[in-house]
């Protein structure tokens, strides 16, 4: 089983950067896929990126790319989402995701596990 906590949401200003950080729990986290994604209100949860096992392969939902880049750290336990050049759709619960799976998904129901989210706020 895998625990995760999100940190590192806030509000910023359109433009400008944050660094999303997920730390998990658990003895097996290099054995899990991980993911991003996010939810405005009144909205779906939806993908923003996600990370095979061993950080070889990652992919971006189109709307992100080229703007956040999603890496983890095995050592520690870690993965993160550095999201730059911000612009106010951006803003949203953002969440953390564990998928106990060598192919890495895009989709939601794929994932096993998931963390309580952070806010994040674009301001125009």
């Amino acid at each position: 089983q895998v625990q995760l906590v999100e940190s590192g949401g806030g509000l910023v200003q359109a433009g400008g950067s944050l660094r999303l950080s997920c730390a998990a729990s658990g003895r097996t986290f290099s054995s899990y896929a991980m993911g991003w994604f996010r939810q405005a209100p009144g909205k779906e949860r939806e993908f923003v990126a996600a990370i095979n096992w061993s950080g070889g392969r990652t992919y971006y939902a189109d709307s992100v790319k080229g703007r956040f880049t999603i890496s983890r750290d095995n050592a520690k336990k870690a993965v993160y989402l550095q999201m730059n050049s911000l612009k106010p759709e951006d803003t949203a619960v953002y969440y953390c995701a564990a998928d106990y799976a060598l192919a890495v998904a895009t989709t939601r129901y794929e994932y096993d596990y998931w963390g309580q989210g952070t806010q994040v706020t674009v301001s125009s």
